[in-house]
């Protein structure tokens, strides 16, 4: 059984990002280079668990992305993953979601007898978390969304559980499925000092278009999803008056005085 974990490299959480003409760009005030999506973080220690301790054959990491998106795949590789791949081609630039999933179940063929594909909750950049389940749809595979916890993989299934508004449930799926995890489901590692090493020799494969049996249309023609009119939020105005009282009563009676005052209530 082969699972694979599938990444994205997104800005620095410290970046500060400027819209110019519905382009989007993005500077880090420290210096400090893309990462990881942190969601994926997650994804990336599940995968590797499942290697150690429910018997998975390999853990895959996959980026789909530039050149420069085999920085995150080489912190996957450090952290334990046993194989990466940047899925890498001109055409494929400006897909939105689903022709972001259409890829992405191609690579996952691609690789073959996989059984789990494992996704983070959402990216930090886009935020739609549409990916999972769309890539799920493109597969045919089971989506398993909000997972905090793998409780059992059998030959031909798993139980895991899920978040839901009310609680936790726990459900049973047959193999193979698309597994979207949050971060109740564990704690990322650190990576090794040997594995970070090991990452920066490793020569990463690189598969295109050419390489892949997509199916449907991808790239910035076939996007359902308009970027031009992408801006930053104006600036907040406004002043803060900080309330003293000696009391937590009197700070109330103040409070609702003021509230008189501004006509808010």
């Amino acid at each position: 059984m082969k699972v694979v974990v599938c990444v994205k490299q997104t800005p620095s959480t410290t970046a500060v990002f400027s819209v110019e003409n519905g382009v989007v760009s993005w500077e880090d005030p420290g210096g400090k280079p893309n990462v990881v999506n942190p969601w994926d973080e997650y994804a990336i220690e599940e995968a590797i668990r499942m290697k150690e301790n429910h018997g998975a054959t390999a853990a895959i990491a996959i980026s789909l992305g530039e050149e420069s998106s085999k920085e995150a795949l080489k912190t996957c590789l450090a952290m334990g993953c046993t194989e990466a791949v940047l899925v890498s081609d001109e055409s494929f630039a400006g897909s939105d979601s689903l022709g972001t999933a259409r890829i992405l179940a191609a690579a996952i063929n691609q690789v073959g007898d996989v059984q789990v594909a494992l996704f983070g909750r959402q990216a930090i950049d886009g935020d739609s978390g549409q990916t999972v389940v769309q890539t799920a749809r493109k597969l045919g595979w089971t989506p398993l969304t909000a997972v905090s916890a793998i409780k059992e993989i059998t030959e031909g299934s798993v139980t895991v559980d899920r978040l839901t508004d009310d609680g936790k449930v726990t459900v049973t799926a047959p193999l193979p499925v698309v597994i979207g995890t949050v971060k109740e489901l564990n704690e990322p590692r650190y990576p090794s000092f040997m594995g970070i090493r090991k990452a920066n020799r490793a020569q990463i494969p690189v598969w295109t278009a050419a390489d892949l049996a997509v199916d449907g249309d991808v790239g910035a023609a076939a996007s359902k999803v308009d970027w031009s009119d992408v801006y930053n939020l104006p600036p907040r105005e406004g002043e803060v008056e900080l309330i003293e009282a000696d009391s937590a009563e009197e700070q109330a009676e103040r409070l609702v005085d003021k509230l008189f005052e501004e006509k808010v209530i």
